[in-house]
């Protein structure tokens, strides 16, 4: 069943205030509004609240119009985030681009370095005293990246699981790209990392065992 976007999920008019919005970097007044919709300055005021509230839009320095200064509303980043973008599609059309023209071996090097670098540069943030603190450091760091991931207990040890695989629709096709997952958490960790479940084969999860460190049995 195909999921309905969060910007769907609101009412027309307040769609419509947004790409009013979306098309106005330096703001819109409630005048400009009500002509770009059609509707009454109320009714563009009861949007504009309800659009404050839910962290969409913002009310920004009123701007001297030679009257009575017009205050502007401004679109915030979670109101832009809202408008879809087909990453996926770019992304599979880059990849089969790389596939073509370095081969598998150096898509699978490109993904790995790329990994470990990103992985490299959340290190710092990434410590503890035990294996329970680094596998939370780790699921705090891929929840950043949008896995919504978080720590569990399986075996007798703290384990982390990914609920949301970033790049599903692109691995199906291309099975490599977790290869950037497990270069970022091994670099990230200094540890080796093993898959011990995933979406892409059936699993209820991605789930992810830290090792010991390198050097240690």
């Amino acid at each position: 069943m195909k999921t309905v976007s969060a910007l769907r999920q609101l009412g027309q008019t307040q769609q419509k205030l947004l790409r009013a919005l979306l098309a106005a970097p330096q703001g819109a007044s409630v005048e400009a509004l009500c002509q770009a919709l059609g509707v009454t300055h109320n009714a563009v005021r009861q949007h504009l609240a309800a659009l404050i509230a839910t962290g969409y839009v913002e009310r920004g320095t009123a701007q001297p119009t030679g009257g009575r200064p017009q205050a502007r509303y401004l679109l915030l980043p979670a109101g832009r985030e809202l408008f879809p973008r087909n990453y996926g599609l770019i992304a599979t059309g880059i990849l089969e681009h790389l596939y073509a023209s370095a081969g598998k071996a150096g898509v699978q090097a490109l993904l790995a370095s790329i990994g470990q670098e990103l992985g490299n540069s959340a290190a710092s943030r990434i410590d503890g005293a035990d294996e329970a603190a680094i596998a939370a450091r780790l699921a705090e760091q891929l929840d950043a990246l949008g896995y919504e991931a978080t720590t569990v207990q399986r075996d007798g040890e703290t384990q982390v699981e990914a609920y949301n695989c970033v790049f599903h629709a692109l691995a199906k096709a291309h099975p490599d790209v977790c290869r950037f997952d497990l270069a970022f958490m091994e670099a990230a960790t200094g540890r080796p990392i093993q898959h011990m479940e995933c979406l892409l084969r059936g699993g209820q999860a991605c789930r992810f065992r830290i090792g010991k460190p390198r050097g240690e049995s």
